[in-house]
């Protein structure tokens, strides 16, 4: 199994409601590759069974989404949070802590 794979794998288990890091995601696969976690997010080749809009930036920033850091897509990801109870405010998580799950 790849790099790609592994990420794909460990994004199946961020419960709805929850999301987690890029950097989480890349030291759970003993790795520092967030940027490269990143690219396989932008890659996910089953959304949303593969939940990559779970995945936000470690300060709680929303980060990217289809390829895009601003725009439709950005909206896109931060519509799909909150149906699942994840409070965006300017961009942000809100509560990040109570929501980040960490595997």
């Amino acid at each position: 199994m790849g790099f790609e794979e592994k990420v794909w794998e460990l994004m199946k288990k961020i419960p709805e409601g929850k999301i987690t890091s890029y950097k989480i995601i890349a030291e759970k696969m003993n790795s520092k590759a967030y940027r490269a976690v990143g690219n396989a997010c932008r890659r996910n080749p089953r959304p949303p069974e593969i939940p990559c809009h779970r995945v936000v930036n470690s300060d709680g920033r929303v980060g990217g989404f289809g390829g895009e850091t601003t725009g439709k897509n950005i909206e896109k990801k931060i519509n799909l949070l909150r149906k699942e109870g994840v409070q965006i405010i300017d961009g942000k998580v809100l509560d990040f802590e109570k929501k980040l799950y960490k595997f």
